[in-house]
């Protein structure tokens, strides 16, 4: 068996409480996905053993744990006080630990505010905007809307001033809305959003609508909130004019470097692949470092990239989009065995419609990396300009 070096920096999505959620999301991909025998937990014996063997395998020095479900708080806060204690247990001198939670918010009261106060996380928020707009799909079992114990979760997550970036989910109710939905967390301060689009077989958001729905975002975050609101799709689009890789999955050239581990130590190259076929192994059995390393994970990630369909390879965007996820080539081609992504429309439209900015802010950057010899800055840098000011509030805003 052929292994392949693991990189400096790498994520893993652990799934402590499996595919359990206190809620019934309209749209939610993930409900019927956990393997058989995964349990309502993760038990202390797989989690002590998934945590020492992500340590091993990252080389440092800021290991990345991310925890997500279902909704992983289900998997109750003793059990991540636990899971903190087994880090500083096998955290080596000089590797520091770094915890993200993906939360629904619904859950979130003082004592779990508290503990992530005191053990650092940060939090993803899953909210969809306001809510006559949230309310259409976030809904608890019994049907009822969710919006309001999202906001007191929001709430607590500010008093007690722990990191946290906003995930929207757009879908059939919120994609005619932008401007309300941006201004909406714009005005509850949010500092980072990601805009999530629904795809499934049954479901999916029309991708004109998306894509019209991003070039608006876009628009008023160009025109009045450059360097006060982070947007994600946004800065990956100026990744790729700075010549840096993308950070999010779905926009790199290959896949497989974000596995995910199940409640029952399955490990799986993808969230949106946890299938049987797809089955990489157990850390019960091998190790995360071996299974990463794997033939059959490699093999998997380059697929992404070698069965790009021929429209994807002649397309002007090809390098902001990669064909996007593999999991969203649904789109039958005339004439062809491979299928389009569903989104490629409104990537198309977005990143088209970005161009001129992000090719503003590539010769730019090129003028200044010629003359000094360095490379690209990071948002929070100083501007290379010699301004004295963040990157972000000077030559950026350019």
């Amino acid at each position: 068996m052929t292994l392949r070096k693991i990189k400096t920096d790498f994520q893993v999505f652990a799934k402590p409480a499996g595919n359990a959620c206190n809620l019934a999301c309209r749209y939610c991909y993930y409900s019927a996905k956990a393997p058989a025998g995964s349990g309502p937990r993760m038990t202390d014996e797989i989690l002590e053993t998934y945590i020492r063997q992500h340590i091993q395998a990252h080389p440092g020095p800021m290991v990345r744990f991310s925890w997500h479900g279902g909704e992983p708080t289900l998997a109750g806060l003793d059990f991540f006080k636990r899971a903190v204690g087994f880090q500083k247990k096998h955290r080596p001198e000089g590797i520091l630990i770094q915890n993200g939670i993906q939360t629904n918010g619904t859950l979130l009261d003082d004592a779990w505010c508290a503990f992530f106060k005191e053990a650092r996380f940060s939090v993803g928020l899953s909210l969809d905007g306001p809510q006559h707009l949230h309310d259409q799909c976030r809904l608890t079992r019994s049907g009822q809307g969710t919006h309001s114990r999202v906001m007191e979760g929001l709430a607590r997550l500010k008093t007690y001033q722990i990191p946290h970036d906003i995930l929207c989910v757009v879908h059939h109710h919120n994609v005619d809305h932008p401007l309300e939905v941006y201004g909406f967390f714009k005005a509850m301060g949010a500092a980072y959003i990601g805009f999530l689009p629904v795809v499934n077989a049954s479901d999916s958001v029309d991708p004109e609508k998306f894509g019209d729905f991003l070039c608006a975002v876009f628009d008023e975050w160009k025109a009045k909130d450059i360097g006060r609101i982070r947007v994600q799709i946004i800065e990956e689009a100026l990744a790729t004019a700075m010549d840096r890789d993308h950070g999010l999955c779905v926009f790199r050239k290959e896949c497989g470097e974000i596995p995910v581990v199940e409640a029952n130590g399955d490990v799986y190259p993808c969230d949106h692949f946890v299938r049987p076929e797809f089955k990489l192994g157990n850390l019960n059995a091998i190790s995360l470092e071996t299974l990463m390393g794997r033939d059959s994970l490699r093999t998997f990630g380059r697929q992404k990239h070698t069965g790009l369909p021929h429209p994807c390879k002649t397309c002007e965007v090809l390098t902001f989009c990669n064909g996007g996820c593999p999991k969203d080539r649904i789109r039958p081609i005339p004439g062809s065995k491979r299928e389009l992504n569903h989104l490629c429309p409104a990537y198309k439209k977005f990143f088209t419609h970005c161009l001129p900015f992000a090719e503003q802010v590539q010769r730019l950057w090129q003028g200044r990396s010629k003359n000094q010899k360095t490379v690209p800055p990071g948002r929070n840098a100083p501007c290379p300009c010699g301004s004295g000011k963040k990157f972000k509030h000077c030559c950026l805003k350019k």
